[in-house]
């Protein structure tokens, strides 16, 4: 497999990076991509309680996936987050070697990780926002397209035109992300001008992965139309299809407000759908990806599908 940048940037063997989503990115997960050659990430939050604490859930799962791995496993902070600096505080006490920021300005905590000698990478979702990191100093950035699960940029940019557009625009490493599960969309991101992926769906329908049976057990049965962008006025979803997906969908129909959406949709519905497993009123953030996906398996056997199907898929190519 190819090796980049983004390798020697995070002191990895392959570059594959697990996305942090938030809820199920838990140490076990990370840890078992890390030791298969990724870098998994950590997600503050993952599998933590309705009334845990955040900070020491962070500190639990980072102490939890050094003891598992002596590979980099690094942390996803979402900037907006109430205890960001306290976050931050436990990142750097606890020596974690990479930080991938997103939902947020890079002007505000780059400065505090490179100081501290941690490689920042920054979620983007345009060609504006991969200058602005750029400009301060992160180490890469992520690409991420609409195809992605989770909270997406509101420009509705698809993967296959947003990466080859920041690859043009910066001069540090790009990985691509959103549409991603297998060998083919590696070696696609690559011909795109990535130099590494981050993949989150593939992830959560894994052996490793906190999130609840359900969850996982939708995400396999789900078709190619089987996730569906909502809450735009409030800031794009992707999420599996269901009872609240309709509902979130008819209310916009209707012209629902951002107040009206904030107010239905109200707090804890993401963790009820992926880790207590409630689909019916809980939201599954789920990449339109989920399709491709037709088993639940080890974490370390995705990223070792990944790097063995790349010669194969090259090859066909030549062909």
């Amino acid at each position: 497999m190819k090796q980049t940048r983004i390798c020697d940037i995070l002191g990895i063997e392959y570059p594959i990076i697990q996305g942090g989503m938030t809820w199920v990115a838990n140490a076990e997960l990370a840890a078992a991509v890390s030791a298969a050659g990724g870098l998994g990430l950590i997600s503050p939050n993952a599998g933590m309680a309705p009334d845990g604490n955040m900070v020491e859930n962070l500190r639990k799962q980072i102490k939890k996936a050094k003891s598992l791995t002596n590979k980099p496993v690094g942390v996803n902070l979402p900037i907006q987050t109430v205890e960001v600096k306290d976050l931050i505080g436990v990142i750097v006490e606890e020596d974690v070697k990479v930080v991938s920021v997103s939902a947020g300005s890079p002007s505000l905590y780059t400065g505090i990780f490179k100081a501290a000698g941690i490689k920042v990478l920054h979620v983007v979702a345009s060609v504006r926002h991969a200058k602005s990191a750029e400009k301060y100093g992160v180490d890469a950035v992520i690409a991420e397209g609409y195809e992605a699960g989770g909270h997406n940029g509101a420009d509705e940019l698809p993967t296959m035109v947003l990466v080859p557009q920041v690859v043009d625009t910066v001069s540090i490493p790009v990985v691509a992300a959103g549409g991603i599960a297998d060998a083919r969309g590696f070696v696609a991101a690559m011909a795109l001008g990535a130099e590494g992926v981050q993949i989150g769906t593939r992830f959560v329908a894994t052996r490793e992965c906190v999130a609840h049976s359900n969850f996982k057990k939708a995400i396999v049965e789900a078709s190619d139309i089987g996730t569906a962008i909502t809450a735009r006025k409030l800031g794009p979803a992707r999420i599996l299809k269901g009872d609240l997906a309709s509902k979130i969908l008819e209310l916009e129909a209707k012209g629902a407000t951002a107040e009206e959406l904030l107010a239905f949709i109200g707090a804890g519905r993401a963790r009820a759908g992926q880790l207590d497993g409630d689909l019916v009123k809980g939201e599954a953030y789920c990449g339109a990806i989920a399709g491709m996906i037709k088993d639940i398996v080890g974490a370390g056997d995705v990223v070792r599908g990944i790097v063995d199907g790349y010669g194969k898929v090259v090859a066909g190519l030549k062909g």
